[in-house]
């Protein structure tokens, strides 16, 4: 799914209007359609609804969910704020036919704003994805009596005063419980700054043209099941281990074997055929009495990697979960970068000593897949001031080194060197759990070691690990949720495909 700009779905409406066609006035009758559709399955006749426009067509949609809404007994009322005598030409349509049912209290006055306590449902129809300047005067006013009621809040699609495609200040922004979006999702819903604003979303289809959405060049889309679907491999009914890969994960250090155990796990459920660890000496023990099922090769370091293996013969190689940063360490990571010619998957402590180690990330395998939280990432890159600037520095370190970048966190990003960028549609906040990490790591180089490529790996591992997460909350819920639950839902996820 194409995540577009503001400008690029104004020419999408623009190009369904004339190439359908259809009159705009009848393309908003269907886009407050599918939004009241949404609503009413959501929220009992009993509830009591406030809608509140502004004079453009985001105003314009809310006056039609208002006269629809009415239309199906629901307790309606509708206020318009105005500034002045301008409106859109839809806006005064749909005035006019909601002034022939209930009429419209027209808000012109600080003193005009509704008190909005005696209301369960507050829909914001302000403004819309245009906004190109902060919210003021009397619209500001009115915005802060909206986050004041405490009252469900739902916005049409867009939370009333955020910026789509660049940074919002902080200022008059609708705190919305629920944003129906048309179409396609808006850049500014995937970033941690605007959470409390977007709250849930979803993105509602509206019939807007397919084709229009295919000419327009995005470098940003939503990883949905219908893409990771085409991707899937399925198996050959005379398979063997061997056709499924070989894999070395180099992992673990005293006291942090977890990591190295939940990364087996996660890469053995993803479907690896063969896969070996490359471990210190005291977790041996540990790995061949946990995970049967994974060889392994005991590095001379007792209680950390000093030295490197033979890399050659393995179709993927990962590390990094819990390796430390001992110097003997930095030297292990260091020979089996020269030595693998291959992409290789990097997370946790490899990526902090690279970090100390700038020239390593010149000498890394072209498309290599490195998994980074945001407090690695920017070890990595420095610090930054907004979301949007994150994801442009993310943006630029993929192409500057011809890696692929995944910063971890909700909506998880996976940076190509190509300059695009896929967000992840899967996860939940149980996922915040330590060993999370290395439970990707594990996935993503099982998929890598299957034949899958840098990209492919990439993608797929992120959604199956969200997908995972998921399907593990609906059993024990987020609070109590932890890595290996993540691990052991890893077979089901893959089950929704078949």
């Amino acid at each position: 799914m194409k995540i577009l700009s503001a400008e690029q779905v104004r020419e999408v409406d623009k190009y369904t209007i004339e190439n359908e066609p259809i009159p705009s006035i009848d393309l908003m009758e269907r886009a407050a359609h599918a939004f009241t559709d949404w609503l009413i399955s959501h929220f009992s006749p009993k509830s009591k609804v406030a809608v509140i426009c502004g004079t453009g067509n985001n105003g314009g949609d809310g006056l039609a969910v208002a006269r629809m809404l009415l239309g199906k007994k629901y307790q309606v009322d509708t206020f318009a704020v105005k500034r002045s005598n301008e409106a859109s030409a839809d806006f005064k349509i749909n005035e006019k036919r909601l002034n022939e049912i209930k009429p419209v209290r027209e808000v012109t006055t600080e003193k005009g704003i509704p008190l909005l306590e005696e209301f369960d449902v507050i829909i914001d129809g302000l403004f819309g994805s245009g906004l190109s300047r902060e919210v003021q005067g009397l619209h500001a006013d009115v915005v802060e009596m909206i986050n004041k009621s405490r009252k469900t809040v739902v916005s049409i699609d867009i939370p009333s005063g955020l910026f789509t495609d660049h940074h919002t200040f902080p200022g008059a922004v609708v705190e919305a419980d629920y944003t129906l979006t048309f179409q396609v999702p808006k850049l500014a819903f995937f970033f941690p700054e605007n959470a409390q604003y977007v709250g849930e979303w979803y993105v509602v289809d509206i019939g807007l043209s397919a084709e229009a959405i295919d000419q327009q060049r995005s470098h940003y889309y939503m990883l949905t099941s219908e893409m990771i679907s085409k991707l899937l491999k399925p198996r050959k009914k005379f398979a063997h281990k061997g056709d499924h890969g070989r894999a070395l994960i180099m992992s673990g250090s005293y006291g942090k074997m977890g990591a190295a155990v939940l990364c087996a796990r996660a890469a053995l459920r993803t479907g690896i055929g063969l896969l070996t660890m490359y471990i210190p000496t005291c977790g041996y023990d540990i790995i061949q009495s946990t995970v049967p099922e994974a060889m392994a090769i005991p590095d001379e370091g007792d209680h950390f990697l000093t030295s490197y293996t033979d890399l050659e013969n393995y179709d993927a190689v990962g590390v990094g979960p819990g390796i430390g940063k001992e110097q003997e360490t930095v030297y292990s990571l260091m020979q089996s970068i020269q030595t693998y010619k291959k992409p290789m998957v990097i997370d946790a402590d490899g990526l902090n000593i690279i970090s100390e180690h700038g020239e390593m990330l010149e000498i890394l395998p072209k498309n290599t897949i490195i998994t980074p939280h945001p407090k690695e990432f920017e070890r990595l890159v420095g610090k930054w001031s907004d979301d949007f600037e994150k994801l442009a520095l993310q943006k630029d370190f993929a192409r500057k080194h011809d890696i692929i970048v995944v910063l971890k966190g909700a909506h998880t990003s996976v940076a190509l060197p190509s300059g695009d960028i896929f967000f992840n549609s899967t996860g939940n906040p149980g996922m915040a759990s330590g060993g999370s990490g290395d439970v990707l790591t594990g996935m993503i180089t099982s998929l890598l070691g299957q034949g899958y490529i840098p990209e492919e790996a990439a993608k797929i591992g992120v959604f199956m690990h969200g997908l995972a997460a998921d399907l593990a909350a609906e059993v024990i819920g987020e609070i109590g949720m932890v890595a290996t639950d993540i691990t052991d839902f890893i077979p089901e996820a893959y089950q929704q495909f078949k």
